[in-house]
């Protein structure tokens, strides 16, 4: 498959709402972030994750409220590395080579379900090894 192709591709699957089965071919190196805590109520509820996570590593962070996302974007940047965010649904959290210790970053998303709609903010607090 070229390039052009996949991309292709990958554009009609977010059309279409697949942006979940999208995320992982846009990030290859990326393995998902093992999150643990509370994820939030519906939309427009908050919640806190927490991920560990080797130092200059990577993880995919995937959005995941039921129903329909309709809009994200990073709301609080990392101090001590990079999101970078890939779809709707999908970031690619990358931390600082050499850096150990703490690193937290926000992502706020709008969207609706069947019982509930609003903006949610997911705060995942990041422990770098």
């Amino acid at each position: 498959m070229t390039h052009m192709t996949r991309v292709c591709s990958m554009l009609i699957a977010a059309a279409l709402g697949l942006v979940a089965a999208a995320a992982p071919a846009l990030s290859q190196n990326a393995a998902q972030c093992v999150v643990s805590g509370s994820a939030p109520a519906g939309w427009g509820s908050n919640s806190i994750g927490y991920i560990e996570i080797a130092s200059g590593g990577s993880c995919l962070f995937t959005v995941n409220i039921t129903g329909e996302i309709l809009s994200s974007s990073v709301s609080q940047n990392p101090a001590h590395g990079a999101l970078q965010q890939l779809n709707v649904s999908s970031f690619t959290y990358s931390s600082q080579a050499g850096y150990r210790g703490s690193d937290t970053f926000s992502i706020q998303a709008n969207g609706k379900s069947p019982t509930s709609s609003g903006t949610s903010v997911i705060t995942i607090n990041a422990t770098l090894q």
